[in-house]
Parts: structure tokens; C-alpha cells; sequence
């Protein structure tokens, strides 16, 4: 059963994907904002409602570009392109529409810096990964996943124009982690689905060089990982509290890759993915509460043990 109309266009706009994404982007924004600031809540809400504006448009161009694979595969087979529910002029019309809507609102409400990097990561994932990088290459996710990795920079530059080297250099910092995890999360996946792209004719890793060989990569992406994760200590860009979190998460991403080499089950690739998305998610919290909930501790900690007078 296809559902309403509305809810097929709900579809195309990948609601978990773009909530991951929307989720980076705001962390983004809360980490540009310092404990004593003045939060710029026009800037925060446009900006939000941007960037996920972006991102469903990049996701129905996405549904389109790929409505030929869409339909062999059995995990996107019910999309409403691949089932007929919608037709390939309604979907452009609406991606569209929906970054129309996106550019308006950054250009008006947030800035042109903001507007500029939004755009350039819709038209890299969009354009560039979907249309072409991943029917070229089997590193197709490792180089279009700097388009995925970019909204905490989104973000950031929604909060602050980028005006400041810091502003590049932390935010960037944010976009390298994601750049990493990318490839063992998304590779994970391709393990599980691998006759799904064969089936398509997709490149993806697993496909073309073979499980045990894409098994090794995911395990040297996450070492590189658990590294890239220790940056944002070294930069001083947070502290004692966010650096103990990311080793206990990485120390079980890495049991799960180095388990994944000679997995219990078939679907132990698939509990490696889904674990990437908590470690993703859970990673980024402990950087805001590092932020904004151990400054808040601190005055009353320092009053508590302050020496009587």
C-alpha cells in the first residue's frame, strides 16, 4: 500500500538520514556559541530550518538520480519513484522548490557565507557523489563524504559568519570526524546490502574488492577514527570530560571492526552500521555537554571547595 501523496514526498526527503544531519548542524551551531554568549536565536532557527531544507532537496535529487537503482534493489524498492507513486517531474519540482526555500532563507535570515557552503554541500552530495562518483569509483564514499561531512561547518558559519581563523579551524575539526567515520559506517552497510549493489551495478567496496578486503579498510578507517576523535582535546577545543567518552566509544567501534573481520552472523555487519550511527551520535553529545554542562558545574564545584576565610 502506497500511502498519501503527502506522506510519499515525506519520503523523498530521507527523514532519518536528513535527522542525523540536522542533529551535526546543530551541534555545530551550540559549539560556536561560547558559555557567556548571547544565543542568536533568528540566526539558530533559520539556519536549522535551512539546512534541513538543503538537505531534503538533495535528498529527492537524490531519490531521482537514482530512481533506476531504486528499483532493483530491495531496500529502496517501495520508494515512490522505484513504485510509480510519484512521477520524476513532481520530485524535480519539488527538490526544487524545497532549495529555493533554503537559499531565501539563509540569504535573508542568516548570511551569504552560511547560504554559499550550504549550496556547495547539496550540490556535492546531490550532484556530484549521487550523480556521478558513485556509479565511477569504489572510493565513492570516502570522496563524496566530504559533502556529508560538512553541516556542523553549516552550522558553525550559521552562528558565526566564519569570521574568525578559529571559527575554520574548530569547525573543520568537526567535518574531519565525520569525514573518517564515513567509510566504516556506510561500508558496514555495503557488507550487508552487497548483493543489493551488484545487483544495481554500483562500485561500492564490497562489490568490486571483495568482503574480507572491505572488512580490513573499515578496521584502519576506525583506528584513523579513534585518532582524528582525540583532535578536539589537542586543540583545546574541549576538554578531559569529551576526550574520555570518544576512547570508550572508539574502544567499542574497534571491537566491532576488529569482530567484524571474523563475524559471529551475517548480520553483525549490520549491527556494526547501526552502532555508527549511536557512536555518531552519542560522540557529538559528549563534545556539548563538555561545551556547555561542565562550565555551568564548575562556579558551584569551586564554591563548594573554596577554603573557609
Amino acid at each position: 500500500m502506497r500511502g498519501s501523496l503527502a506522506s510519499q514526498y515525506w519520503t523523498l526527503t530521507k527523514p532519518r538520514v536528513v535527522a542525523l544531519i540536522v542533529f551535526t548542524a546543530i551541534i555545530g551551531m551550540l559549539l560556536a556559541i561560547g558559555p557567556g554568549d548571547v544565543w542568536p536565536w533568528p540566526r539558530l532557527l533559520a539556519g536549522t530550518f535551512g539546512i534541513w531544507l538543503a538537505a531534503a532537496s538533495a535528498a529527492a535529487i537524490n531519490h531521482l538520480l537514482d530512481q533506476r537503482i531504486d528499483k532493483v534493489m530491495a531496500r529502496t524498492a517501495e520508494r515512490p519513484l522505484a513504485t510509480g507513486a510519484l512521477t520524476p517531474m513532481q520530485v524535480l519540482v519539488f527538490a526544487i522548490v524545497l532549495g529555493v526555500a533554503s537559499m531565501s532563507i539563509l540569504l535573508l535570515w542568516v548570511d551569504v557565507v552560511c547560504a554559499a557552503l550550504t549550496f556547495a554541500s547539496l550540490i556535492g552530495y546531490a550532484i556530484v557523489y549521487t550523480g556521478f562518483l558513485k556509479r565511477a569509483t569504489p572510493q565513492n564514499i570516502v570522496i563524496g563524504g566530504l559533502a556529508g561531512a560538512a553541516p556542523p561547518l553549516l552550522g558553525w558559519s550559521a552562528v558565526t559568519g566564519m569570521q574568525q581563523a578559529h571559527d575554520w579551524e574548530y569547525a573543520l575539526l568537526l567535518v574531519l570526524i565525520i569525514f573518517v567515520w564515513t567509510p566504516p559506517h556506510f561500508w558496514a552497510l555495503a557488507i550487508f546490502r552487497r548483493a543489493d549493489y551488484a545487483r544495481a551495478l554500483v562500485p561500492m567496496l564490497p562489490v568490486t574488492h571483495g568482503v574480507t578486503y572491505t572488512r580490513w579498510q573499515i578496521l584502519l578507517y576506525t583506528v584513523l577514527l579513534v585518532v582524528v576523535t582525540v583532535l578536539p582535546w589537542a586543540a583545546r577545543m574541549s576538554g578531559l570530560f569529551y576526550l574520555g567518552g570518544a576512547l570508550v566509544l572508539g574502544a567499542v567501534f574497534l571491537w566491532y571492526a576488529w569482530k567484524l573481520l571474523d563475524p559471529p552472523d551475517e548480520f553483525f555487519a549490520m549491527r556494526t552500521f547501526k552502532y555508527s550511527i549511536v557512536y555518531l551520535m552519542a560522540l557529538f553529545a559528549f563534545l556539548l555537554a563538555d561545551h556547555w554542562l561542565l562550565p555551568l558545574l564548575q562556579p558551584a564545584a569551586a564554591l563548594e571547595f573554596a577554603p573557609a576565610s
